[in-house]
């Protein structure tokens, strides 16, 4: 295994986290957004957003270099998609809200707090770990150069 390969599994799992947190910043933003697209003639709640993360894809050199046996080269990982969460929208009791229906329920967006927050320490926590993991290489590569020196 190539040390540049070890910063590019950092890499990509850096960006793949930031964007994670950006996706969840706006779920968070967006929590009380009741009108948020215009489907079928009317408004409807905003949805929950998800990141679907995958095995980054390698070029054609690094898929025939694997094949020969030329040892593996780790990848890393990419952001697949980004989905709508499906769950149901919440319903609450808001007779006097702009949107609220003939019985005085609000549809409301299927963002849940808590699970936000968590989701979002869980990604700032894999952020972190991808620095210290960057870091550790750099810090390698460092003492090989040192080594190399003396």
């Amino acid at each position: 295994m190539n040390i540049s390969n070890s910063f590019h599994i950092s890499a990509s799992g850096l960006t793949a986290q930031r964007l994670r947190m950006d996706v969840i910043s706006s779920n968070i933003a967006n929590a009380e957004a009741t009108r948020s697209q215009f489907v079928d003639g009317k408004f409807v709640p905003y949805r929950r957003q998800t990141v679907v993360m995958s095995e980054s894809k390698g070029s054609f050199q690094d898929t025939l270099q694997q094949a020969m046996g030329a040892g593996s080269n780790p990848k890393g990982v990419r952001v697949a998609k980004i989905q709508e969460d499906q769950s149901p929208f919440k319903l609450v009791y808001q007779p006097t809200h702009p949107d609220a229906d003939e019985n005085g329920y609000v549809q409301m967006p299927n963002v849940d707090m808590a699970k936000e927050q968590i989701d979002f320490i869980v990604a700032s926590r894999s952020y972190e770990a991808n620095v210290t993991a960057l870091n550790a290489s750099k810090a390698m590569i460092m003492k090989a150069l040192e080594i190399g020196k003396g």
